[in-house]
């Protein structure tokens, strides 16, 4: 019999979210016929008893486990050899700060499944937290504005119990005629429009966003890749051709830094493709952005400003265009702040650590589990038996360290 471990997220700075919740975990044991304990923490959002309560042995060592579940990446001093580990290892960009552990991962002969890798056939992702980093993402951002601009206060999304206390809070908002700029199409930006149309912020197209110089009331709009990316050579933009080659395109952002006043950033950026704007960008007279929610944070990535990952506890810091340097948050009328966690989720851990259980259950298990026939879990599988598989031997060099 299979046994499957739900470990503790040991990561600093902590994480309460679980892969799978009690319940959950009690379906998977009877759904499955399987064996699933949980590591004993005392930080999680759902605690020993609870998972004790739902006849789910907690125990301290996992060693004898062939599964093992995390949801953020696993200390390398705690991963053990030979098994199979499913948990977000950031690795696939060639992020340098993560190196390391795909090393480790790899010499330790460990079978490495990665969340953000686990697509249908079409390519569509078949699990991900996007909706709730949208959530808080655009949360954060509106309640980083109104801070700046002494408008409002709101509680901090992880001062509430749950998504119902996060929307009591948001309906209390009342913004001036702003300008929001909201990029992205996919999970991100619905849980973004979701806390934009739930403070009855009016969603206009991006037309209409350029051209409406006189409105009185706080108006976004939601921006695809086709809104500010131009075909080099000039024919028409194609949703295939940027995802496959965005090294063909050029930026056509410029337009929406002299509207908006706050931009929420929930598009998945290639390094391939055009950052939305540039440091000099910034510089100008005509850049009116004052806030930036990035959910995406990719460091120095798109957006420049993002210097550094923020922190649910010290979510913002402030940019200055001309010396192009951080600076103490809120701290300057010409500064730009920033708001960039990189954990968004965990301010609502409970909702989304069941939302993502759920689809763990239904559209990744089955799989893992059972016959693989539809390639979910083959196509996700970074490394076993000591090397990088077919699909991922483009990290070879990352892995060597060149």
């Amino acid at each position: 019999m299979v046994k499957i471990g739900i470990i503790r997220e040991d990561k600093i700075p902590i994480d309460k979210r679980v892969p799978l919740t009690p319940t959950q975990a009690s379906r998977v044991k009877k759904d499955f016929r399987t064996e699933v304990v949980a590591q004993t923490s005392s930080i999680r959002c759902f605690s020993d008893e609870s998972y004790k309560g739902e006849g789910i042995k907690v125990v301290e060592d996992v060693t004898d486990c062939d599964i093992l579940l995390g949801v953020k990446e696993v200390p390398i001093s705690e991963l053990f050899p030979n098994k199979t580990y499913i948990f977000f290892s950031h690795t696939t960009k060639k992020q340098p700060y993560n190196r390391k552990l795909l090393y480790e991962v790899v010499k330790k002969g460990i079978r490495l499944v990665d969340y953000e890798c686990l697509t249908n056939a079409e390519g569509n992702r078949v699990i991900a937290f996007g909706r709730y980093a949208g959530l808080v993402g655009a949360y954060n951002g509106i309640l980083t504005y109104g801070k700046k601009f002494g408008l409002f206060k709101l509680k901090p999304a992880h001062q509430c119990h749950d998504f119902e206390e996060l929307e009591t809070e948001f309906k209390k908002v009342d913004l001036p005629p702003i300008k929001i700029a909201l990029t992205g199409g996919g999970r991100v930006a619905h849980g973004a429009m979701e806390v934009l149309d739930g403070m009855k912020i009016k969603k206009v197209t991006p037309k209409e966003f350029l051209e409406n110089k006189n409105h009185d009331e706080a108006i976004y709009a939601q921006l695809g890749m086709e809104d500010y990316n131009l075909k080099m050579d000039g024919k028409e933009f194609t949703n295939d051709e940027f995802h496959k080659h965005p090294e063909r395109f050029t930026g056509d952002f410029l337009k929406y830094t002299k509207e908006a006043d706050l931009l929420i950033a929930g598009a998945y950026w290639d390094p391939k493709a055009p950052v939305l704007f540039t440091r000099t960008d910034m510089q100008s007279p005509d850049f009116n952005i004052k806030v930036i929610a990035d959910i995406t944070c990719d460091i120095e990535g798109s957006i420049p400003s993002t210097l550094r990952a923020s922190t649910i506890d010290q979510p913002h810091y402030d940019y200055s265009p001309i010396e192009e340097v951080e600076k103490p948050a809120f701290s300057g009328e010409k500064n730009i702040t920033v708001m960039a966690v990189d954990n968004l989720p965990c301010e609502l851990p409970r909702d989304a650590s069941n939302a993502f259980g759920e689809q763990l259950l239904n559209n990744v298990l089955p799989h893992l589990l059972g016959n693989d026939g539809e390639g979910i879990i083959k196509r996700a599988t970074i490394c076993e038996n000591g090397r990088l598989t077919e699909r991922y031997s483009y990290l070879q060099d990352y892995l060597d360290g060149q």
